[in-house]
């Protein structure tokens, strides 16, 4: 059985067919990614289960910013105005995140690599970043300048001192890419959770969806009500200030960065995202959290088989 999640707990039926349930869990992209599927045998089951985490964990290789040796890096590193010969992933990766950043006006911009790195800073030393390294920072902060050649398969940041962060889209990107190693394997009734994202895919034996319940802020009370949803063959994520916050001055900041300002933000909000993918989900909670409740669903309502749930 799994745990309960910060921002998920999930719960299932029992198998009412012959396919047994089993499940694996392993420590990716700086979080737990949790398989369930089902399978007819253990060895079926474990040996899908290996090769999902097998291509998670390259993934991680080539989009981590904690790894100095990434491609992610290699292509930050390659100095401005120096076209990055990508290799697939990271180029279909940055392009969606682009096509996102124009979605949600900026409030999604993987461009905001330097923000992260001081507010991480922020939060262990519970210190406002200074005024000057903040404007630099948030100088080098603008999507629109990240430039890409599908032709040569090429990624060019156009400004100096550019640092890329694919935190708010690539454990989505990496849960799809885990469900469709497990459908590769013949294994269609499984799901793969990434901390708060999960890649969904055919329902378990007997049962018309996987059930979901949605958990958004923390309740010492047991008997706390959790959001129930069924749902197969898609992605939901939630984002929002739950345990990751710090407090500065007698100021709440969470956890999410805005790309305008710099700082996290201050208004107490989260949100989950269903779509017809762990990606999309993924970029879009976090997203709209920046955007606030009116102007996210207004976005969202642009998004074909996007639904939102908020919590302020």
């Amino acid at each position: 059985m799994y745990s309960i999640l910060p921002f998920f707990l999930l719960l299932c039926a029992l198998p009412a067919q012959a396919l047994e349930r089993f499940d694996f869990s392993a420590p990716l992209m700086a979080t737990t990614f949790r398989i369930s599927v089902h399978a007819d045998t253990k060895a079926q089951a474990e040996a899908a289960a290996d090769a999902a985490f097998k291509r998670i964990a390259a993934l991680n290789a080539v989009f981590s910013d904690y790894e100095p040796n990434s491609e992610l890096m290699q292509l930050c590193n390659a100095g401005p105005s120096k076209p990055f010969k990508a290799s697939d992933d990271l180029f279909i990766l940055i392009s969606h995140s682009l096509e996102f950043a124009r979605l949600t006006e900026g409030a999604l911009d993987i461009t905001c690599g330097n923000l992260t790195h001081l507010w991480r800073r922020t939060k262990r030393t519970h210190k406002l970043p200074p005024a000057d390294r903040l404007q630099q920072a948030l100088t080098a902060t603008d999507w629109r300048a990240v430039q890409m050649d599908a032709k040569a398969h090429t990624i060019t940041l156009l400004k100096p001192g550019m640092l890329l962060d694919l935190g708010g889209i690539a454990k989505g990107y990496a849960a799809d890419a885990g469900l469709r190693v497990l459908r590769e394997h013949g294994l269609t009734r499984a799901l793969v959770m990434a901390g708060g994202d999960i890649a969904i895919g055919d329902p378990p034996p007997g049962e018309d969806a996987w059930e979901i319940k949605l958990r958004q802020f923390a309740s010492a009370a047991p008997e706390e009500k959790l959001e129930s949803v069924r749902l197969h063959n898609c992605g939901v994520s939630t984002s929002g200030d739950l345990y990751q916050f710090t407090e500065i001055e007698g100021v709440r900041y969470s956890h999410i960065v805005s790309p305008q300002t710099g700082l996290g933000l201050t208004e107490r909000i989260a949100c989950s995202v269903i779509a017809p993918d762990c990606m999309t989900s993924d970029a879009l909670d976090t997203a709209i959290c920046v955007m606030g409740k009116e102007r996210g669903l207004k976005m969202a309502a642009q998004v074909k088989g996007v639904t939102v749930r908020f919590v302020e």
